[in-house]
């Protein structure tokens, strides 16, 4: 082998070397990206698949095949938590998420599609993938479920930070590698590297030696004649797993604030929790709902039935149970704002028969102004 060919398979083990490295730095913040992203949409998944979709018509709650759908079983592989969960995620991850209907009018969330767009007339749907099956059709937007999250905030969070906390992540994990690791140097006399028997069997005695340190609890090794063996004492420093959890902490909070998860829930802080969870479900929650409730209503109300006072609505999960509201339910009965349906609805709790819960009732406390200033009760004749 010529100097030249030698230099040629150096450049090529180099290359090769640079490879492996950037292997290593991507997979540590992708590893970093994932973590994040998919604790947050876990999270506002496994609270948006306990909301109940309903259309009221007449002032109740319509129980029919709509309803079964989006409650109970949109398709004949998931229920209604997986359907609404899987949603989230392709929302989230791809900032936007297509609904198609089967001929079997199952709800079916596409994985891949091309949107068609156009001025004039609806956008168009083509090369629709579901589960590995391609519909060799083109969809109209009139007939499917199409859902933008456009959150640009959060595009340019998955462009930017996740390159530098990853970087500095992997880092830290490079330098913990680094401090623990077993280093050692050999001397050895040059005379030995002329002769490519005896390069062969002191690289087999090496091997020997480093296998007998690795695995034997105690090992002796003999001492060869100019051949010397010794190891280098590394770091006592004892920081790195604090600052591995600042890193991944940080980065999902950049990621909780984009979505607008409060950061003390993501991180199951107990201080003021119930004020923290109204700002999760009015500030992060609530958005989607909106986004979904008027993607439905526009797909599933026509213009004359909205006119007439149908609406799509939605029940989300709002307290623990029943009696942390028990109070607020009855101010709002006692005080005339809502009848007994209606607050049986909100609670969750289905219709009751009894026509007491058509009525609006009020208290003798609530009373107008005018009859207040009148002062006590009238004396008998």
């Amino acid at each position: 082998m010529g100097l030249f060919d030698f230099i040629t398979n150096r450049n090529k083990e180099l290359e090769f070397m640079f490879d492996l490295e950037l292997i290593g730095d991507v997979s540590s913040r992708i590893h970093m990206k994932k973590l994040a992203i998919q604790t947050c949409t876990d999270m506002i998944g496994r609270t948006i698949s306990q909301t109940e979709f309903f259309i009221r018509k007449d002032d109740k709650k319509l129980i029919d095949d709509w309803y079964y759908k989006m409650n109970v079983k949109p398709n004949m592989n998931m229920n209604a938590s997986m359907f609404w969960q899987t949603v989230i995620h392709k929302l989230i991850h791809d900032n936007e998420c297509l609904i198609i209907q089967s001929d079997s009018e199952d709800l079916l969330i596409a994985d891949s599609f091309v949107r068609n767009p156009y001025p004039l007339v609806g956008d168009t749907f083509n090369e629709v993938v579901v589960r590995g099956y391609n519909y060799n059709r083109t969809f109209a937007m009139a007939d499917v479920i199409y859902l933008e999250y456009s959150n640009s905030k959060l595009a340019k969070l998955f462009d930017s930070l996740y390159t530098d906390y990853g970087e500095l992540f992997g880092r830290i994990v490079s330098f913990q590698k680094r401090k623990n690791q077993i280093r050692g140097i050999v001397d050895i006399d040059a005379t030995l590297l002329k002769d490519t028997d005896k390069q062969a069997a002191l690289q087999n005695y090496i091997n020997k030696v480093y296998s007998a340190y690795s695995e034997k609890d105690i090992a002796y090794v003999p001492q060869q004649k100019a051949f010397k063996l010794e190891e280098l004492k590394g770091s006592t420093q004892t920081h790195g797993v604090d600052e591995v959890m600042k890193v991944s902490n940080g980065y999902l909070d950049q990621v909780a604030m984009a979505l607008g998860i409060p950061r003390p829930l993501v991180h199951g802080d107990m201080a003021d929790v119930d004020k923290v969870t109204k700002n999760y479900l009015s500030f992060c929650i609530d958005p989607f709902l909106k986004k979904i409730r008027d993607e439905l209503t526009a797909k599933s109300l026509e213009k004359s039935r909205f006119f007439a006072g149908d609406r799509v609505e939605t029940n989300r999960v709002a307290y623990r149970d029943i009696f942390d509201v028990a109070t607020a339910v009855d101010k709002l009965r006692s005080s005339g704002v809502a009848n007994g349906h209606e607050l049986r609805d909100r609670v969750g709790l289905p219709r009751s028969k009894d026509p007491l819960h058509d009525k609006y009732v009020i208290t003798k406390n609530y009373q107008e102004s005018n009859e207040a200033l009148k002062g006590g009760e009238k004396d008998e004749a």
